[in-house]
């Protein structure tokens, strides 16, 4: 075989592989149910509409984030209750209680165990924003730094946000 063809083979082989990687599995029924039953539960969890609100999970160099925002700068309704919501998720997870997430998902979500050891070593901070607010978690502490990370990753999976699974540098 000579070279050329080697090495057209080579990167063709190599982009498959790549392909392989990057491609999304194609959802299944039960996919799709479990969607259905995670939203329905939060949205009785929460007190608000996933269909009227944006989630977001950010991992960043100390922690990350989950924001809500309405979908209409409008909304008054769930501007307040998603404000309600946030305030209540900082003060429960600082206390180790993440009953709400465990009740949402059916699951306890991933990082769970060491968030709430390890409570005193995280903080949590309601903050308002513009069509919603956001609860900004943040550690000092490597164990703890990992588990957020790991909670986080799973919530923008199982929310399906889409939201970079991979840390994010602040602007």
């Amino acid at each position: 075989m000579n070279k050329v063809l080697s090495c057209t083979l080579a990167l063709s082989l190599f982009a498959v592989r790549i392909m392989a990687q990057t491609t999304a599995p194609t959802p299944t029924a039960a996919d799709a149910q479990r969607a259905a039953e995670v939203d329905q539960r939060g949205d009785q969890g929460m007190g608000f509409s996933h269909a009227m609100t944006d989630h977001h999970f950010h991992l960043s160099p100390d922690g990350g984030s989950i924001e809500v925002e309405s979908d209409s700068a409008n909304d008054n309704a769930s501007k307040e209750a998603i404000r309600r919501h946030m305030q209540k998720i900082a003060g429960m997870f600082a206390q180790g209680n993440f009953s709400l997430p465990m009740f949402i998902h059916d699951t306890i979500p991933p990082g769970v165990e060491v968030m709430k050891r390890l409570k005193d070593q995280i903080a949590y901070t309601a903050e308002n924003t513009a069509k919603g607010a956001q609860v900004r978690i943040a550690t000092g502490n490597t164990e703890a730094l990992a588990a957020v990370h790991e909670f986080l990753r799973f919530q923008i999976k199982d929310h399906r946000t889409n939201d970079p699974l991979a840390i994010q540098l602040k602007p």
